[in-house]
């Protein structure tokens, strides 16, 4: 059986690694270098490293990082934060990252979204919705610069949009449940993941990896994504990265979807 991937997500603030609640209140973490050599050596699926700074402040990625990152990283690795031009997508590309992940650029010039697809391949594009619920919790809203900036924009019908100017994936994260780590928010991935046929990773609020296999059971998502989870341990929240190994993963799986179809 093929399963899903379970993606740690790594945030860099300051060229450290961070961990936020609700997008707010960064905690130190780590060197997301060091990071890296950890979760090579717990093979991990996949990696996405965001650099929450980068679009906020209006600067350039930071390439020098993004080559020791992919330099060293032994898995698939996504990179977002600060790309505006196909020619920064492609500089990256360029320096080993196989995804490049796009927040606001899809928002301002989706045109440009479309012409990197058409460059390098729909599969190698990820289009990151940060969404968040109103104040009366009635409806979902789409933000970016790190959760900063409304835009009026409807997560479901953006994501149809996105499809269609040429994503490969689409990642949708929930800001009132990250960090939380009691669960993601079922409604909002539902929504999302009846507007596309292309595939889909989650992220926001997975405490458990119970968490991860609810969604995947009853969504039918290719990738389950996580912060807080594979860099917190027990009820302190002590720093400590870890990573279910490949056993753990297979004898989960196995025994999470054998009992939810009896």
């Amino acid at each position: 059986m093929l399963y899903p991937r379970i993606i740690p997500t790594l945030l860099l603030h300051q060229k450290g690694l961070v961990k936020t609640v609700r997008f707010k209140d960064p905690k130190y973490v780590g060197d997301p270098i060091n990071a890296v050599k950890i979760f090579n050596e717990k093979e991990v699926d996949e990696l996405i490293v965001l650099d929450i700074d980068a679009s906020v402040e209006g600067r350039e990625p930071d390439y020098k990082l993004i080559e020791h990152l992919a330099v060293e990283c032994r898995m698939p690795l996504c990179y977002g934060g600060g790309i505006k031009t196909v020619e920064q997508a492609q500089r990256i590309f360029n320096l080993g990252v196989e995804k490049i992940a796009v927040s606001s650029l899809a928002v301002e010039h989706p045109e440009v979204l479309t012409e990197l697809a058409a460059r390098v391949g729909n599969q190698s594009v990820v289009v990151v919705m940060d969404v968040k619920k109103n104040f009366f919790g009635s409806r979902y809203e789409l933000y970016v610069h790190n959760g900063k900036k409304a835009t009026g924009l409807d997560p479901v019908q953006f994501a149809r949009r996105m499809q269609d100017a040429g994503a490969g994936e689409i990642v949708v994260n929930s800001i009132d449940q990250d960090g939380m780590m009691n669960g993601y928010d079922f409604k909002l991935i539902e929504a999302v993941r009846n507007a596309v046929t292309i595939p889909l990773t989650v992220m926001g609020g997975a405490g458990k990896l119970e968490d991860m296999g609810s969604v995947i059971q009853r969504h039918s998502v290719i990738g389950v994504a996580a912060g807080s989870m594979f860099v917190f341990k027990g009820k302190f929240r002590a720093v400590l990265i870890h990573y279910p190994t490949n056993e753990e993963k297979e004898i989960f799986f196995r025994d999470y979807f054998l009992s939810r179809a009896e």
